[in-house]
């Protein structure tokens, strides 16, 4: 999610550690041959990785968008949709030429996805030149709809400082006394870390102390939790994911902090197949984030227990994403009637509000969605534990 490698990890019971940012998924159903769209029906590039570690990101991603079309006949703005899928792989180095293939060859009409960052940072001008739409359904960084924004470049998902930034007046409030930040040393943790720093800062915060651990080399975090403890800190914000989440929450708890100084974090600390794998050493974390399974909404009600029937599994912030740039797509490809980059552009400008299980959003002038973060607080739950839902966190639409 950083500008550079936007690398952030999560786990799933089984499988190896995923790099969140970089994740992807096993064979696609949504493949289907090449050829150029009809009148009658559209040609949607799908870009994630489909094969490694990072199999689990990809496959709820996957799963979020062909849920979507399969509540809706399989049509988006009353065209059959044929979904063609690329293997983003690791980086730029096999998600840009890629992508570049869906619109050169394949004829994708639009290209959704990208969980990289640096990918998609890397195909800006493509597509700027192109004047195709490339709708990322995950990526991170802010500069992709900030510094390098382009007409052509919509994001369904978040930005690394505004997910980080809603928690930030909230610590100030919760807290009486200095907060310690510590986070992986790589760009989308310094963006965190940035992000929450400046509304924490300017609500009144102190920041107690600052470190970045060697990112994706950090396991023994003992170092690192006597500094906390030294530094006399009332509290800890901390951005970490997948295999480092883990260790980091287990070992914070293992350490003696968990129930002298309350963890917070961005939602990645405890999302998905990492809070599996965390269990009971993750109660009490609190987070932010624009999505939980435990909204407490009839819309994400009804969504979750669709979506637990279809895939036999809960549904994560990465899938309601990626269905959620079906709905966006649906919206537009109907005021679209030639389906060009420029109709589309215009279109997603027009879509308003839209009906999604995290809540109804809407794109800003910036491309990016205008949604609620919500403060989530790990709890047990009939034998498991969940993301639990506080409340939203103020200023945050």
């Amino acid at each position: 999610m950083g500008v550079l490698s936007t690398v952030l990890h999560t786990l799933r019971p089984g499988t190896a550690v995923v790099l969140l940012a970089l994740s992807g998924c096993a064979g696609s159903s949504l493949t289907q041959s090449g050829g150029e769209s009809t009148a009658g029906s559209v040609k949607i590039g799908l870009l994630v990785p489909l094969s490694g570690v990072y199999a689990p990101l990809g496959e709820d991603m996957r799963n979020g968008f062909q849920f979507y079309l399969d509540q809706h006949s399989g049509k988006l703005g009353g065209r059959t949709v044929e979904v063609v899928s690329a293997d983003e792989g690791e980086g730029p180095q096999t998600g840009v030429p890629a992508a570049q293939k869906l619109v050169t060859q394949d004829q994708a009409t639009a290209v959704v996805g990208v969980v990289n960052s640096a990918t998609a940072l890397g195909l800006r001008d493509f597509f700027h030149e192109s004047k195709k739409l490339l709708l990322i359904a995950n990526a991170g960084a802010d500069a992709i709809t900030g510094a390098q924004k382009s007409d052509y470049v919509w994001r369904t998902s978040f930005s690394n400082g505004k997910v980080a930034a809603a928690l930030g007046p909230e610590v100030a409030k919760e807290t009486d006394g200095g907060v310690y930040l510590i986070a992986a040393d790589y760009a989308a943790g310094k963006e965190m870390v940035a992000g929450f720093r400046k509304t924490f800062e300017a609500a009144g915060g102190k920041v107690a102390g600052e470190k970045y651990t060697p990112f994706g080399k950090t396991q023994d975090f003992q170092p690192f939790l006597s500094a906390i403890r030294g530094s006399g800190a009332k509290a800890v914000y901390s951005f970490y994911a997948g295999a480092e989440a883990v260790n980091f929450v287990k070992q914070y708890r293992q350490f003696g902090l968990a129930d002298k100084t309350p963890l917070y974090a961005t939602g990645f600390l405890t999302e998905g197949g990492v809070l599996d794998a965390q269990g009971e050493a993750a109660v009490g974390v609190k987070t932010s984030l624009h999505y939980s399974t435990e909204l407490d909404s009839p819309r994400n009600k009804e969504f979750v227990a669709a979506y637990r029937k279809a895939y036999n599994e809960a549904p994560t912030v990465y899938a309601v994403q990626a269905y959620d740039s079906a709905a966006v797509l649906d919206k537009a490809l109907a005021n679209a009637p030639s389906g060009s980059g420029d109709e589309l552009v215009k279109a997603l400008g027009g879509v308003g509000p839209v009906d999604s299980p995290r809540g109804q959003w809407s794109f800003d002038a910036n491309h990016d969605p205008q949604q609620a973060y919500y403060l989530r607080e790990v709890k047990s739950s009939g034998g498991a534990v969940v993301n639990a839902v506080v409340g939203p966190l103020s200023g945050t639409q």
